[in-house]
């Protein structure tokens, strides 16, 4: 039976809360919706991000409001804009089924202004806003605050660490006494205890978890290396370490966020950047592919991810601790959420280790220190995650079957354990070319992280006067290589020539090249050292000017697409 029915809820919520799968109240949910059904109260309830915050406040918020009235009923303030239009999309679909009595509005910076004002003048009983947008509609005479009954604060303790202490203040004095305030935060700074202690009365605390505490289903995890330059091939080796891995990489600033992000990409990952930097059109498309899982890495500055809610994200890398203690805690909360369990990864130095203690006294979780893998140990990782994959592989019968006689007559000269090997080598072997000799980092003093260099680069006489651009020339040597594109690396195309890189592995296959034509003439394939050596065109030494290697500015009018698939 669905728990939910056992309170006293309006038919309509019910059959929404049927329709989005919710069986069973989260601990936040449990406390909170019962208390707020029953009692007109103020609250404080303190939970990790990916508790069920937004059912907890929005069931109750729906079972109070007149639906009769078109005058604003509740105010949502949320510190980011993805955080409000995700809030907005649950209350929405928690009212479905009184769509036509109830309207919700989100209103937030980066959207037109007019576009919401006219949205709201045609009557909403919620809206849910970002601080700054909503002090601008108050001061256009567009939201009136006098008849407000609910006042919900969600993250509150990270709108004050973006600084909108005087944009709360002043929304919060605009407002009527008799309302009730529902402050949901996930620690309990000086700042969110002051806007308790000045604007709620006899506030019923609640409290999921302890205050400040991590969330018990986040395994923690350091990594400790030994000189700064280690840190960007320790990360590359915990992501392939994770064959499955769909995770945030939290970097200080926004010139390391876009360098590892740069990096990255360039090295084959299926990865982007996410900061300030970036226009709004940049974020909102950066976000798009990273919720739809098209990118499997998002490297963020703290600013650029608050508020990001996305399902069935496996691991938070920080890439470099924060400053704040509590600033851990929410990176960390970005995964384990709904239950799940995550993984929570730090890489520090020596010097940086100290830190660790600290941040298990202050999230009250304990670290568990891990050698950062071996080459050989990533392989055998990924060999037995490729075994399972085939393993668990469901075979549509129906669409092979035509085929499978003249597969099984070309195959059948081998035996099964011949053919397991074949089969497992041909997907491994670029793996294995990449790692065998690759060193172990948790020894590294002072080797020249520059000098593990693993694949190889070459020349083609093919560019952009033969009407190809990084990407189309990628998948041309793919297709007449049978390389895999996820192992075609750098690709950096000039008007008459291209440079590009494969493994060691694959450069008899490459190598075919040099017996094909394109357009009539001969293509020619050469190691670039060679050609530098012979005084040929375009000697490797040159910056690279390929577009997806480039920092983009916030000037720029169209998301740049990175349809990258992740290397090895």
């Amino acid at each position: 039976m669905n728990e939910f029915r056992n309170y006293p809820l309006n038919e309509w919520i019910l059959k929404a809360i049927d329709d989005l799968g919710y069986q069973t109240p989260t601990p936040v949910q449990q406390q909170t919706i019962p208390l707020l059904l029953e009692q007109d109260t103020d609250v404080i309830a303190l939970a990790q991000t990916g508790t069920g915050k937004t059912a907890a406040f929005g069931i109750p918020m729906l079972q109070k409001i007149d639906i009769k009235s078109r005058i604003t009923q509740a105010l949502i303030i949320a510190p980011t804009r993805e955080l409000c239009l995700q809030i907005s999309n649950d209350i929405k679909d928690l009212s479905k089924h009184q769509r036509d009595n109830i309207n919700v509005v989100a209103v937030y910076g980066g959207a037109n202004i007019e576009t919401q004002i006219k949205q709201i003048k045609q009557g909403c009983q919620i809206i849910a806003a970002t601080p700054g947008r909503l002090v601008d509609l108050i001061d256009r005479k567009v939201v009136k605050l006098a008849e407000i009954r609910i006042l919900v604060l969600d993250e509150a303790d990270e709108m004050l660490n973006m600084g909108f202490k005087e944009d709360i203040d002043y929304i919060i004095e605009q407002t009527s006494q008799q309302k009730q305030t529902w402050l949901f935060s996930a620690t309990m700074p000086n700042e969110v205890a002051r806007i308790a202690k000045n604007y709620m009365y006899n506030a019923v605390e609640i409290s999921v978890g302890n205050k400040n505490a991590a969330a018990s289903n986040i395994q923690h995890i350091f990594y400790t290396i030994n000189q700064n330059k280690h840190r960007y091939l320790a990360l590359k080796r915990i992501i392939d370490y994770s064959p499955d891995v769909f995770g945030i990489i939290f970097c200080r600033t926004k010139i390391d966020t876009q360098r590892v992000a740069d990096m990255l990409i360039k090295d084959g990952y299926s990865a982007d950047a996410l900061h300030g930097d970036l226009s709004q059109a940049q974020r909102d498309f950066v976000m798009k592919r990273f919720r739809n899982k098209s990118i499997q890495l998002l490297i963020a500055t703290d600013v650029a991810a608050r508020g990001i809610d996305v399902d069935n994200i496996t691991h938070v890398i920080n890439y470099d601790l924060p400053d704040d203690l509590e600033v851990y805690t929410h990176r960390s909360g970005r995964t384990a959420r709904a239950g799940k369990s995550g993984i929570s990864v730090a890489i520090v130095t020596s010097s940086e280790a100290r830190k660790i203690k600290d941040l298990e006294k202050f999230a009250k979780t304990k670290f568990h220190r891990s050698l950062i893998p071996t080459g050989i140990q990533v392989c055998e990782k990924q060999l037995l995650h490729l075994v399972d994959k085939i393993k668990e592989t469901a075979v549509d019968e129906e669409n092979i079957k035509d085929f499978l006689p003249l597969v099984l007559e070309r195959l059948e000269s081998l035996s099964k354990e011949e053919l397991i090997k074949k089969l497992v080598w041909e997907e491994f072997s670029r793996f294995y070319t990449y790692y065998q000799n690759a060193p172990d980092i948790n020894n590294m003093k002072d080797v020249d992280v520059s000098s593990h260099r693993q694949s190889v680069r070459l020349f083609l006489n093919l560019g952009e006067m033969d009407g190809f651009n990084w990407q189309s020339l990628k998948d041309y040597v793919s297709d007449v290589t049978s390389i895999p594109n996820a192992f075609i690396k750098n690709m950096d195309v000039k008007k008459s020539f291209s440079f590009f890189e494969v493994s060691p592995g694959d450069l008899d296959k490459a190598m075919r090249m040099n017996d094909g034509h394109f357009n009539n003439r001969a293509v020619k394939l050469q190691k670039a050292e060679t050609v530098k050596k012979e005084g040929g065109s375009g000697g490797g030494g040159g910056r690279k000017s390929s577009g997806f290697g480039k920092r983009r500015s916030s000037s720029d009018q169209k998301p740049r697409s990175r349809n990258r698939s992740r290397s090895y």
